[in-house]
C-alpha cells in the first residue's frame, strides 16, 4: 500500500464506460460503488469516476495544451510515476488495447536528469492520463 495515497475525483460521461475501460483495459480494480460513481484502486491511490450527465452520450471533458520537449501535452492530466519495469508491463499491456495515444510511449529528456519514459492517453470521457517512470525516480522528481 502507498503510503500516503492521493484520492482523486473524476467526471466521466458513463458509468458502465468507465467501469470497462478503467477495469478492463487499465485492470483497476473496483472498490465501492453507488449508480452515479465507482472508486478504482490506481495502483494504490484511490480514483473516482463521478457521472457528469452533462457530458452526455459523446461528450468529452474539454481539454487544452502545453508544449513540452516536443509533444502538445494535455492540461489537465493525471497518472501515475511508476518504477521502470512496472512502466514497461503497462505499455505493453495497453499498447494493444488503446487506439489513439495523445503522446505515443517515449523516453523525455533522455541522457539528463530527468529521463523518464512517458505516455498519454484518453479515457472515453476526454480524461487525459499519463504514466510515466524516471530512469532514477530519487534524482529526477523534483530536479531542476
Amino acid at each position: 500500500m502507498v503510503e500516503h495515497p492521493f484520492h482523486l475525483a473524476i467526471e466521466v460521461r458513463d458509468i458502465a464506460e468507465a467501469r470497462h475501460f478503467y477495469g478492463g483495459v487499465l485492470g483497476f480494480s473496483e472498490g465501492r460503488s453507488a449508480e452515479t460513481w465507482v472508486d478504482f484502486d490506481m495502483y494504490g491511490h484511490q480514483l473516482v469516476a463521478h457521472l457528469n450527465p452533462a457530458l452526455g452520450s459523446r461528450g468529452k471533458v474539454a481539454k487544452v495544451t502545453s508544449d513540452l520537449d516536443g509533444d502538445h501535452v494535455p492540461v489537465p492530466h493525471f497518472g501515475v510515476v511508476l518504477n521502470v519495469e512496472a512502466w514497461d508491463e503497462l505499455c505493453a499491456s495497453v499498447a494493444v488495447r488503446i487506439k489513439d495515444f495523445v503522446v505515443k510511449p517515449r523516453v523525455r529528456f533522455a541522457g539528463q536528469v530527468g529521463e523518464q519514459r512517458t505516455m498519454f492517453f484518453l479515457d472515453p470521457s476526454g480524461n487525459a492520463i499519463e504514466f510515466k517512470a524516471f530512469k532514477c525516480v530519487e534524482a529526477s522528481l523534483f530536479a531542476f
